[in-house]
C-alpha cells in the first residue's frame, strides 16, 4: 500500500490511520498487534495528571499532610515510571510511530512530562487539551490564550514534534489554528471527544450517555478543516470522531487531513477494520485514478473562506426547504 503513504506532523506514516488514545494502546503487546493489523501510528493512552492526583486525594488523611505531600509525589513518580515503561517497550517492538498523549492542568507539569516522555523514546507528543469553561467572570479569549502559552511552554522543553488535540468548544478555532501554528505546532487533531452526559430518569443520577463515537461525529471534523486547510494551509491537520470506515478516511482527506485518528470502530469490529478500511480508501483512489494520497488532499475544501456562511446558511435553507 505504497500509494497510502503520507505526512503528519513531520513523521513519515505509511498509511494515515493512526489509533487515538484509549485503552487499545495502552501495553506494548496491544500496540504491536495494531501494527501488525495494519496501523501507520498509534497514540498511547493518555497520562493524566488528574488521575494521579485524584488517587492521592483518595488515599490522603488529614491527620498527616506531610504523608499527603509524600504519597502525591510517589504516586506522580510511579506513574510516570509506568508511562515511560510503556514508551520504551512499545517503541522496541513497533516500527511505525509512536506519539505520547498527556493531559494536565498545571503548567509545569505540562513540561515536565513532555520532557520525560521525550527523552523515553516518544516520536512526538500530543496534548490532549480538554476542559469546559463555567465561570461568569471568565475573560473572553482566555481559554484560547491558555493554549498557546501550553504550547509555548512545551516547545520550549522539547524538540520533537507537539500535536495539539482541540475541543469543539471554541468560538474561533481558524484564529487559533494560526496563532497554534504560528507558536511551533507540528499538528492540529479535531476534534477531542468529551464526556457524553446522560441521566437516569428512574435512579435520578447521571450517567455516560454514548461512550463509542458515531458517524453522524465526523461532519464537525469535515467542515472545520475544511475552512481551517485553506485559511492556515501550512498546518497539518487530524480529523478524529465519527471514521468508521474506508470513505470516512477519504472524506477527511478531501477536506486536507493528512491522517485521521480512529478509536471507536476498532472496539466494535477489532483491529481486521484497519486493514479493511485502508483496502477500501485504495479501491475507491483506484476507482478515481488517483494514485498518492496528495493528488486528492484538499480537493473539497473551502475555497472561499470569507464566505463560509453564507455556504452554510444556503446549504441549511435548501436541506429544509426540501423537507416536506
Amino acid at each position: 500500500m505504497e500509494k497510502l503513504r503520507t505526512n503528519f506532523a513531520g513523521l513519515e506514516l505509511k498509511n494515515p490511520f493512526i489509533v487515538s488514545s484509549s485503552g487499545l494502546t495502552d501495553n506494548a503487546e496491544k500496540n504491536l498487534q495494531l501494527e501488525k493489523a495494519g496501523a501507520g501510528a498509534i497514540v498511547l493512552k493518555s497520562l493524566f495528571e488528574e488521575q494521579i492526583m485524584w488517587q492521592s486525594a483518595h488515599m490522603a488523611t488529614d491527620d498527616y499532610p506531610e504523608a499527603n505531600d509524600y504519597l502525591q509525589g510517589y504516586l506522580r513518580s510511579h506513574y510516570l515510571e509506568e508511562y515511560t515503561k510503556l514508551v520504551k517497550e512499545t517503541k522496541k517492538v513497533c516500527t511505525i510511530p509512536v506519539i505520547a498523549s498527556i493531559n494536565c492542568y498545571t503548567d509545569k507539569e505540562w513540561e515536565d512530562f513532555a520532557t520525560i516522555l521525550e527523552q523515553a523514546g516518544a516520536d512526538a507528543i500530543e496534548l490532549n487539551l480538554m476542559a469546559i469553561q463555567t465561570s461568569v467572570n471568565y475573560q473572553y479569549g482566555a481559554f484560547e490564550q491558555r493554549h498557546i502559552d501550553i504550547l509555548k511552554h512545551v516547545k520550549a522543553k522539547v524538540k520533537i514534534p507537539v500535536i495539539i488535540k482541540l475541543g469543539s468548544n471554541l468560538t474561533n478555532p481558524v484564529k487559533l489554528i494560526e496563532q497554534l501554528y504560528a507558536n511551533g505546532a507540528a499538528s492540529v487533531v479535531l476534534f477531542n471527544r468529551f464526556y457524553h452526559t446522560d441521566i437516569d430518569v428512574d435512579k435520578m443520577e447521571y450517567t455516560s450517555g454514548h461512550v463509542l463515537s458515531h458517524e453522524s461525529e465526523l461532519s464537525n471534523s469535515l467542515r472545520w478543516i475544511g475552512i481551517s486547510s485553506t485559511a492556515v494551509p501550512r498546518m497539518n491537520y487530524v480529523a478524529s470522531g465519527g471514521i468508521n470506515n474506508g470513505k470516512a478516511m477519504v472524506k477527511a482527506i478531501l477536506v486536507g487531513a493528512s491522517a485521521v485518528e480512529v478509536c471507536s470502530v476498532i472496539y466494535e469490529k477489532g483491529n481486521n477494520v484497519i486493514s479493511s478500511m485502508l483496502k477500501e480508501t485504495c479501491e475507491w483512489m483506484d476507482a478515481h485514478g488517483y494514485e498518492n494520497i496528495e493528488q486528492f488532499k484538499g480537493k473539497m475544501k473551502a475555497r472561499d473562506t470569507e464566505n463560509v456562511n453564507v455556504f452554510e446558511r444556503t446549504q441549511f435553507l435548501k436541506y429544509f426547504g426540501e423537507k416536506k
